[in-house]
């Protein structure tokens, strides 16, 4: 029953998730009572990546990341992920004028890599498995994510001087994306990550750099393109990108569990 619980808890964090969303919505529309507005961002943006996260971890394999790992990679390392970026990326826009989509991703993506590699470092000493490190990621996406769909939503809601429909298609729009967007692009890349240090190699050095690159690339390409269909396009090939190497480090823990760290 546990094993069936873990497997399928998603859909009780999907459906609790909108219930909450839905009834402070009303509410709010309701009663017209601001003080809603921040209930209703905050659900909205976090709901959809928190059942990715669940679903990742139900099907991540025979380990499991404890739950106080998982809390602190999605909150520090959204926090965390969000401030570095947002600086960054104001430095090199006073400093250059203008900066292209693709130095946008790689500092997004290696802002989300501060947590999850402090995980590994100091947390993480005797078991570095491939799987954890996708889930671990995941959550620091999500909470990237989440933080960043709420600054979108707020800005929304001052753009269209308080309409709660602008809210409302901020918060479906990229709530209902994030799974494909940040969630997926650091799994991979955390996933890579924990696996070059369970057993550096060469090899292993190219796949996670390939898998940087990658995530990268199909950032900018999103943030570049703009389209629904190239959205669509996108989204399949992350999370496509993002199963298989479940399924393909899920198959590695179960023939030869988790490679210890070397003494």
């Amino acid at each position: 029953m546990a094993r069936v619980w873990r497997r399928w808890a998603w859909i009780a964090v999907l459906v609790i998730g909108l219930a909450l969303y839905l009834l402070v919505l009303r509410t709010m529309v309701e009663t017209k009572n601001p003080n809603f507005v921040p209930a209703t961002i905050l659900l909205g943006a976090a709901v959809v990546p928190a059942t990715f996260l669940t679903f990742v971890q139900g099907r991540s394999g025979r380990w499991q990341v404890p739950a106080v790992v998982l809390a602190a990679a999605a909150f520090l390392g959204g926090v965390l992920g969000v401030v570095v970026a947002g600086q960054l990326e104001y430095d090199a826009l006073r400093d250059l004028g203008g900066l292209p989509m693709v130095f946008v991703a790689i500092i997004e993506e290696s802002a989300k890599l501060i947590v999850p590699a402090i995980i590994l470092a100091l947390l993480w000493r005797r078991r570095r498995d491939p799987s954890d490190g996708l889930v671990i990621g995941v959550a620091s996406g999500m909470g990237f994510a989440a933080l960043e769909t709420m600054g979108y939503a707020f800005t929304a809601l001052l753009a269209s001087n308080g309409s709660i429909g602008a809210v409302e298609e901020t918060l479906f729009v990229r709530g209902l994306l994030a799974p494909a967007g940040h969630t997926a692009w650091t799994g991979l890349t955390c996933g890579a990550l924990f696996a070059l240090a369970a057993h550096p190699t060469g090899k292993r050095v190219l796949i996670f750099v390939g898998t940087f690159a990658g995530a990268v690339a199909l950032h900018a390409l999103w943030d570049s393109l703009g389209s629904v269909i190239a959205y669509v396009v996108l989204g399949v090939v992350s999370i496509g990108w993002l199963l298989l190497e479940m399924r393909r480090y899920r198959t590695l823990s179960a023939h030869q569990g988790a490679v210890p760290r070397p003494a």
